[in-house]
């Protein structure tokens, strides 16, 4: 029996043994590795596993309440050990990794940040200072999550599509990206940018509205650049909703105002 049916089957119970535990304690090893993960791009599609998902709650489930340090939380997700991982730089000063996270190499923490259970972080990705990588958020290589921005996280409804974060996407402070949002590869998002599932962004290069794909998932495009904006209410013009703009695509100077520096990884 593999790990994934060992899973579906510990889903099925209510009470867990110490062999449940073991089985538990296997999967989050494989979620520390970058082995499994909530979602994978198979043949240019984002994929969902639900089961990874479901294991993660089963350890929820499975979970006692206990005293850790000054903290209290469920055992089976401790503060992660970080200490085997290539290169990585936690800085301190408050911030968190829980167990259960992906870290690739030269990846750089600033505090205070968080990173909740089933995150993945690719190499090379800078998370900045009171920046959250919420739960099954997926974040590809050489990324950076700006000073205060947040990625939603997402176990509940176990179908629901994580944000996800494709390689070499910058994403300025203050932004939010929330709901199953696929910014992809080379994307700048500005600073103080919210983007959900229900939020209109207009592409004003291609004078559209970006469409949801066939999973329901909102795409900013490769290399777009996304600006906060507004536009006119439909029932009453004197009035204005917010709405993102893709402004123009990343171009020569776009490169340079996002240059990361390596000496900083």
């Amino acid at each position: 029996m593999n790990l994934k049916e060992k899973i579906l089957k510990l889903w099925k119970k209510n009470n867990f043994t110490n062999a449940d535990r073991t089985i538990f304690e296997e999967f989050k090893h494989d979620l520390n590795e970058g082995k499994i993960r909530a979602a994978e791009k198979i043949e240019g599609k984002w994929i969902v596993n639900t089961w990874v998902k479901k294991g993660i709650l089963i350890g929820f489930r499975m979970g006692k309440i206990v005293k850790m340090g000054s903290f209290l939380d469920k055992d089976t997700f401790p503060i992660q050990d970080l200490s085997t991982k290539i290169n990585v730089r936690l800085v301190p000063g408050g911030s968190s990794v829980r167990d259960g996270v992906f870290i690739g190499k030269n990846v750089v923490m600033m505090p205070p940040m968080y990173m909740n259970v089933g995150a993945y972080i690719d190499d090379g990705t800078m998370i900045d200072s009171h920046a959250l990588v919420g739960s099954c958020a997926q974040v590809g290589k050489n990324v950076h999550l700006s000073a205060a921005s947040q990625l939603g996280g997402v176990l509940e409804p176990i179908g629901a599509n994580p944000v996800i974060i494709e390689d070499d996407v910058f994403i300025g402070g203050n932004c939010g990206i929330y709901e199953g949002i696929i910014v992809e590869r080379k994307a700048i998002i500005a600073a103080g940018v919210i983007i959900t599932a229900g939020t209109p962004v207009y592409d004003a290069v291609n004078k559209c509205f970006l469409k949801k794909d066939t999973n329901s998932s909102l795409i900013i495009p490769q290399r777009a650049v996304v600006v906060s904006g507004s536009r006119p209410l439909k029932s009453n013009p004197d009035f204005s909703v917010y709405c993102p703009l893709i402004i123009k695509y990343r171009d020569e100077k776009s490169e340079i105002s996002i240059t990361l520096e390596e000496a900083l990884r």
